[in-house]
């Protein structure tokens, strides 16, 4: 037996023990006091409690083997699987011991690594079998020899033993190296007790053999080589025999037929060695006798076997083993096995499986995809230590080249400044970098990110402070030195002072780091250094803003790089501006800081509180852009912080200087009283306070109502005086409207308004002492008034928002009514065509109230007015138009166009058709004074469109909230256009004249317009007038020309009343220059020969203006009902 697991030695493991216990004592002895270990007692509990622990660890698994089988025991004997005297018989050790008493003998033969050095094969079959093979094993369940470890597995056909073959996965990562199954099955020789022979096995017990292995695989987890080992009853028991291995190994994926084929190839070598064995000694007959059976009857060994590679079940079969029962192989030693020549092809095979037959783990081989992507990570990280290697080496090779590019002063300052700024990009990279972490090409342990950027620093400081620092403080000394060589008695007002202190800021935060505001200092001092000595407009312009701002934002990091200064100078400087400068910023930053101290303590005042309980919702809106008027402007505001904080800057005469003008100067500002600068102050606030409120209140927006009904609810909320958001919103108004007012005023307000009292006729119509009492007046003033009813009159009613509630009050009451007539409809189109027919209404009336109302406020309340007075009359309005305008447009419909179309529809000159249209009955509808149209317009639409001139205008007022049909319009300006044209008596009749022009190779031209005939010889032309149409009948015009090259020709004869305007659509007019009422025309023809005439009319276009009707169509609707409609 093996014994490298000792190698040590008794002697060596006691030293080892010695040893350890020594390092242990010293161990705690030097960390022992550090965690309070520090008394002897405590070290030498502290040493045996060590000791015990390292014991327990040594020799947990014998501890662990004990006590299970105390515990296995006492519990066979709870189940009563034990008689009462134990000690009788021989204990049966559990799965688990036997494996643990395996593991253990193992590690002692071999090592702790043992699991490597063997191999462990399991064999089943019948225990007579297994015993013929290997005696004691199925008894003793494991034997071991030559490295190699037999395990008893029982026999396939039955039920799996789980604890055995679960205890067996513990034992190493891959429990088994193959499996044997051990039958004497396959032997045609055999003879049962009777004599007979073995019959083969039946196709059920082959299934049944074959489920085994496969649950057996399953149960184990592992898909294992398969080597069937046939037992043959052939008599040859003789010791001397030469024991040799006798099989055949299978590839993977053998099918029946190659195995009988293997099988029938190892008869020529057995019959080989069969015969020089029987040379030897006649009894040796094994070889031979199996060559004949599988020279014979290979078969009966093939088709069992072929159950086991079944296509649709196969097992990894890898070969065939045959031999006779073992001779003289049991050994006394338990659990060891002599290893014999048999043996000898299966475990060498083992080493030497192909990929199919190879033990492979079943299911996912989490080890080998473990391995995969190891050797797949190894190779992309190898890959990337390339790819960063070329990455940063560049970027090294890049910095150092730009590096000394920039520090060459041979070069010029443009290509040092560019080379400065690739560095500066190099190092911005490098800086976002180290924030946000580099690129993953750049990594893989070569990343030189930190070190480069640590290394570029000094460099840039060496060549780029040169550059940028120096040169810009250079330009701001020589900017204000002129400043600084002035007298202190000097008054520089020509000097620009705010250029001055931006200058000097900029200087400063040069020399202190920690004021630098980077994004303000490359800005401004781009605007105060826009153009530099050594380089061009366009290059500084292109380079400055990016070497600025790195400089500034990275100053404040890098505080050596400040500029060393002249205190002295410094001083002067701060000394001229801060008299110069002094009173506007200590104003501005007291007032900023007191307005910023009050927005904490009051919160904004919205529209809900402007209005306390009312339900302002449905009635206002407010603009996104200000929701709330902010809380510092607020009349509490003024009386509680800020009228306080105000009188206590006044009175406190100390400057407020900022960091760039010296904060520890101690100047006092002069030639400024506390009576002035509080003032100033109030001035200030209560403009911005004044400000605030318009903006806010002229953003306001008026509810749009969605039907009639909501339109009166809005009505009857701002009517009634108790909840009316419109009272509470002007009540609040008129109180914030007298912030600031003083006692004085209020009372003297009071005894006026008692003498107005006592002497009303006394009173005049123009108070002349009415004057600004309030700092806020001149904005809220208006607004107050229109509150205490002192806005004036209009006529005898008076201008107040009282009267104007009372007027809105009629409006709702007519408009309920309205609502609750028998028939709503038809009373609102009463109402508005009242309007329409030019009367005057309530709505109406309220409604230019309103509008005077709301111009009583002024310009700067024009949305408020607007909001407050004027939209909700015109929202009833348009509700009120709305059915009216639809009932007209229906009349125009029914009485108008329907006619029409049914009368001039599909006739000329409306359509191009050889029908015409009726002279007379056209008349009708376009006679100026008494036709259709005219009079329809008149009598129905008189309130909000009347006629100027020619033109038809609607009426600005009463057509407020109407949409006129712009094509209605533009069609009813044709028509009376025409009508003053064409029908100025009544009756169509057009005089004009004409006069013939001549044209190359035209001889003569006849044109006859109703029997009047003008004929042209090509001589002197003559004026003729024309009269149309006609007093003929035979109305119609015609025009024929002879020419140099052909007789007389026809151009055109156009029968009937329209036969005129048919010609003139197809001539050719032009306006003649300089005359207003003549026009040139131009008929040519199909061979290109012009007919020219010049016509001259008697009013505007004469008979041309009848062109205007082809294609004419009377729009069918007058008003436009909700989104924009076309005509028709």
């Amino acid at each position: 037996m093996s014994t490298s697991g000792n190698w040590l030695g008794r002697t060596g493991r006691l030293a080892l023990i010695l040893a350890g216990i020594a390092v242990i004592w010293a161990l705690i002895n030097h960390y022992g006091p550090s965690i309070g270990i520090t008394t002897a007692t405590e070290k030498i509990l502290t040493m045996t409690c060590a000791c015990l622990l390292l014991a327990i660890t040594r020799y947990f698994l014998s501890i662990s083997l004990n006590v299970k089988e105390i515990y296995y025991r006492r519990k066979a004997r709870q189940d009563h699987n034990l008689p009462q005297e134990e000690s009788r018989l021989a204990q049966t050790a559990q799965h688990h011991e036997t494996l643990t008493r395996l593991f253990l003998a193992q590690r002692d033969n071999y090592g702790r690594f043992w699991p490597r050095k063997v191999q462990i094969l399991l064999l089943t079959g019948s225990t007579a079998d297994v015993e013929l093979l290997v005696p004691g094993l199925t008894s003793q369940l494991w034997q071991e020899g030559n490295r190699t470890i037999l395990l008893w597995g029982g026999e396939p056909s039955t039920s799996l033993d789980s604890d055995w073959f679960n205890a067996l996965r513990a034992l190493r990562r891959r429990p088994l190296d193959g499996i044997v199954w051990v039958t004497s099955a396959l032997t045609h020789y055999a003879k049962t007790e009777g004599g007979e022979p073995y019959q083969p096995i039946l196709p059920d017990t082959m299934d049944a053999i074959a489920q085994g292995f496969s649950n057996l695989y399953q149960r184990l987890g592992w898909r294992l080589p398969l080597y069937v080992w046939s037992l043959q009853s052939i008599k040859d028991n003789d010791a001397d025999r030469v024991t040799q291995s006798v099989g055949c190994l299978l590839p993977a994926g053998c099918n029946p037929q190659e195995l009988g084929v293997r099988l029938a190839e190892l008869v020529p070598t057995l019959i080989e060695r069969g015969i020089q064995q029987v040379s030897d000694r006649t009894q040796h007959l094994f070889l031979l006798k199996l060559a004949d059976l599988l020279a014979h009857r290979s078969g009966f060994i093939a088709e069992p076997l072929s159950a086991l590679i079944n296509p649709y079940r196969p097992s990894p079969l890898a070969g065939v083993i045959f031999s006779p029962a073992s001779f003289n192989t049991k050994r006394s030693v338990k659990h060891h096995w002599q290893k014999d020549k048999r043996w000898d092809v299966l475990i060498d095979s083992l080493c030497s499986l192909p990929t199919g037959l190879a033990a492979k783990k079943r299911g996912f081989v989490w080890g080998k995809m473990l391995r995969i992507i190891i050797a797949a990570a190894m190779l992309l990280w190898a890959v990337g230590m390339v790819l960063s290697f070329t990455v940063n080496r560049h970027a090294v090779i890049n910095s150092s080249a730009q590096v000394k590019l920039a520090a060459n002063t041979i070069h010029s300052v443009s290509e040092r400044l560019h080379a400065q700024l690739d560095v500066q990009k190099i190092l911005d990279s490098l800086q976002y970098r180290q924030l946000k972490g580099s690129p993953w090409y750049s990594r893989f342990g070569l990343s030189q990110n930190d070190t480069l950027l640590t290394a570029l620093w000094p460099h840039y400081e060496a060549s780029g402070l040169p550059l940028i620092r120096d040169a810009v403080a250079l330009h701001l000394e020589e900017n204000l030195n002129f400043l600084a060589r002035l007298p202190v008695a000097a008054s520089p007002r020509d000097q620009p002072l705010q250029a001055a202190y931006q200058q000097l800021k900029l200087y400063l935060m040069l020399a202190q780091p920690e004021k630098m505001d980077a994004s303000w200092f490359a800005k401004t001092l781009l605007i105060n250094w826009p153009q530099r000595k050594d380089l061009t407009d366009d290059i500084w312009q292109d380079i400055a803003p990016p070497l600025l701002d790195f400089y500034a934002r990275n100053l404040p990091y890098h505080p050596q790089w400040r500029l060393a200064t002249d205190e002295e100078w410094v001083n002067q400087v701060q000394t001229l501006l801060v008299r110069q400068m002094g009173l506007l910023n200590s104003e501005n930053s007291l007032y900023q800081k007191m307005l910023a101290k009050v927005a904490q303590q009051y919160v904004d005042m919205n529209l809900a509180d402007m209005t306390g309980d009312t339900d302002a919702a449905r009635i206002f809106t407010t603009a996104s852009s200000m929701t709330a008027v902010p809380g510092e402007f607020t009349r509490k505001a003024w009386n509680e912080a800020v009228k306080p904080a105000i009188e206590k800057m006044s009175s406190d005469r100390r400057e407020e200087m900022d960091w760039v003008l010296g904060e520890n100067k101690n100047t006092f500002l002069e030639q400024d009283s506390p009576e002035a600068l509080q003032s100033r102050l109030r001035d200030r606030y209560f403009a911005d306070f004044s400000a605030s409120w318009l903006k806010f209140l002229n953003g306001l927006h008026w509810q749009q109502a969605k039907t009639f009904s909501d339109a009166i609810d809005q009505l009857t909320l701002i009517a009634d005086v108790r909840q009316s958001p419109l009272v509470a919103l002007m009540n609040t108004l008129r109180m914030q409207g007298k912030t600031g007012q003083s006692s004085a005023a209020i009372s003297d307000s009071l005894v006026k308004s008692a003498k107005n009292l006592l002497n009303r006729d006394e009173q005049p119509a123009i108070d002349q002492q009415s004057g600004e009492r309030g700092p806020l007046d001149a904005t809220f003033g208006p607004l107050i008034s229109l509150m205490d009813g002192k806005t004036g009159t209009q006529g005898n009613i008076p201008l107040n928002l009282k009267t104007f509630l009372t007027r809105v009050t009629q409006v709702r009451l007519k408009l309920q009514q309205v609502v609750n007539a028998a028939d709503p409809q038809a009373m609102t189109q009463t109402l508005a065509q009242t309007v329409f027919q030019g009367k005057a209404i309530d709505l109406t009336e309220t409604r230019d109230y309103g509008s005077l109302l709301a111009a009583s406020l002024g310009r700067e309340w024009n949305g408020f007015g607007q909001t407050m007075f004027v939209q909700p009359m015109e929202q009833a309005w348009q509700q009120v138009l709305t059915p009216a305008a639809e009932s007209l447009n229906a009349q125009w419909r029914a009485v108008i166009v329907d006619d029409w179309n049914n009368k001039f529809g599909g006739r000329y000159p409306f359509k191009n058709t050889a029908s015409e249209v009726s002279l007379p009955l056209l008349g009708s509808y376009l006679n100026g004074e008494s036709g259709r149209i005219t009079r329809f317009l008149q009598t129905r639409l008189n309130g909000v469109l009347h006629k100027e001139g020619s033109h038809w205008v609607q009426d600005r007022i009463n057509a407020q909230g109407l949409t006129f049909n712009l094509a209605f319009l533009k069609a009813i300006d044709t028509l009376s256009y025409l009508s003053e044209i064409v029908f100025i008596n009544g009756e169509a009749k057009i005089h004009f004249e004409l006069r013939p022009a001549t044209a190359k190779d035209i001889m003569q031209t006849d044109l006859i317009v109703d029997n009047q005939k003008l004929s042209y010889y090509n001589q002197l032309p003559n004026w003729k007038r024309f009269s149309w149409p006609g007093d003929t009948q035979a109305p119609g015009a015609s025009l024929s020309w002879i020419s140099t090259q052909a007789g007389t020709r026809q151009y055109a004869d156009l029968q009937g009343a329209w036969g005129l305007i048919r010609l003139l659509d197809k001539a050719e007019v032009t306006p003649y220059q300089g005359v207003n009422s003549s026009f040139h025309l131009r008929w040519k023809t199909h061979d290109g020969w012009p007919l020219n005439y010049t016509l001259r009319t008697e009013t505007g276009e004469g008979p041309l203006a009848l062109l205007q009707l082809r294609n004419f169509v009377l729009p069918s609707k007058i008003f436009s009902i909700g989104a924009t409609e076309e005509g028709s």
